[in-house]
């Protein structure tokens, strides 16, 4: 699946923005402050408004008063158009996802939930689910070969609770394969934005876990379930570390007598592998990154915050090609970034930036901008034109 284009209404520092034709690999630069942080955790509050329901992903935010930009009256809404496959055998279809949150006597609901689908190249799309207000109707025979809207029937349905979102219940239905698809999407998105210090740490509770978490902090009991499920992976990840870290030739997770989980490196040059605490940060993070990138079971979506931290800067072009890479494979990756030197190893439909103009966030994109296009058409790089000042109402810093 493939996320097209984004439209924010009322959240957060984003009034009233979008971004079109996003493409599989999408970089965003801005200012501190700018929104960044806020745009992927859009990614984040569907998330989990979808595992659980809008009061929690409003509660982790700080309530619906803190999401809904400050000023302004009326549903935080967020909209994406996304390309899905509903069977193998099929081509692939646009269709567009809609949620409106409001409150009511301190309570918030959904205001308007509905999922709309294409079905061919022309022609109105089909209102495949329609909610609002924990009520509503989603069609039931969408799997057959209908011809017609027409032809297409809707049962409805009450939920027990406004503020659940009715693709939650209907995902668990294979009749319903377009709001399968888009909840599966949701579900398995990743944000991440790793801290070192949990890294480092040992894990507690020694147990299996299969996907790194969003701060890192179980990367040694995720390297030790790819070394004993999934070796042929495990020994890819050690290859491309090792061309970006003269003498490494191994990682393994140790179990301490305690049950916790320790990372160890080797190096050549000794006998004995050495615990994570006195290998480098960016050594650390660059393996967390290629666990990340190169998971058995990858992410559809992932969004990456500054990336750059404790890397060294002459790896950074190195990285950036493993995310593009990892985009190719029919999967997306959002990063956000201040570093001139992972911008050197972006094309120009890639970046976008963000600037606050009266307080709002907007959002411009690269190839949209005449000088940009036409510097990068004569040969010049990305970062450098960032750093240089060339990106208009944004302070590179």
């Amino acid at each position: 699946m493939k996320i097209e284009n984004i439209r924010l209404k009322n959240f957060r520092s984003f009034k009233e923005a979008g971004i079109r034709e996003i493409p599989d690999f999408c970089v965003m630069v801005g200012a501190n402050g700018a929104g960044k942080s806020t745009l992927f955790d859009v990614f984040g509050f569907l998330k989990d408004a979808l595992t659980g329901n809008v009061q929690a992903a409003l509660g982790k935010r700080g309530g619906f008063n803190e999401v809904r930009t400050r000023s302004s009256e009326g549903a935080i809404e967020v909209e994406i158009k996304f390309r899905f496959r509903p069977r193998p055998e099929e081509s692939q279809k646009r269709a567009t996802y809609l949620l409106a949150v409001n409150e009511k006597d301190g309570a918030p609901f959904v205001e308007r939930e509905e999922l709309r689908c294409r079905r061919g190249g022309h022609g109105r799309p089909w209102k495949l689910l329609s909610f609002a207000n924990g009520e509503g109707e989603a069609v039931v025979n969408e799997i057959d070969d209908v011809e017609s809207d027409k032809d297409l029937k809707r049962e409805k349905q009450k939920l027990a609770n406004p503020g659940i979102l009715a693709i939650k219940g209907l995902a668990q239905f294979q009749r319903y394969p377009a709001v399968v698809e888009l909840g599966k999407m949701i579900e398995n998105w990743h944000l991440s934005d790793f801290h070192i210090s949990g890294a480092r740490t040992s894990t507690p509770d020694a147990a299996v876990a299969e996907h790194l978490s969003r701060e890192g902090e179980n990367l040694a009991l995720v390297a030790q379930y790819l070394y004993e499920r999934h070796p042929e992976k495990f020994r890819e990840i050690l290859k491309r570390l090792a061309r970006r870290v003269p003498g490494l030739s191994g990682v393994e997770g140790k179990t301490t007598e305690e049950g916790r989980v320790l990372l160890k490196f080797k190096d050549e040059a000794f006998k004995d592998p050495f615990p994570v605490r006195y290998v480098s940060d960016g050594t650390v993070k660059m393996f967390a990154y290629l666990v990340l990138l190169y998971d058995p079971s990858p992410h559809p979506l992932l969004c990456v915050e500054e990336p750059e931290n404790q890397i060294y800067p002459a790896l950074l072009a190195e990285l950036a090609e493993e995310f593009a890479d990892y985009a190719k494979e029919g999967r997306q990756v959002f990063v956000s970034t201040h570093s001139p030197d992972f911008l050197n190893a972006v094309d120009l439909d890639s970046v976008f930036w963000l600037v606050k103009k009266d307080g709002f966030t907007e959002v411009r994109r690269a190839r949209d901008d005449q000088q940009i296009a036409a510097f990068m058409a004569e040969g010049d790089q990305m970062g450098y034109l960032w750093k240089q000042g060339f990106f208009p109402g944004a302070d590179p810093g």
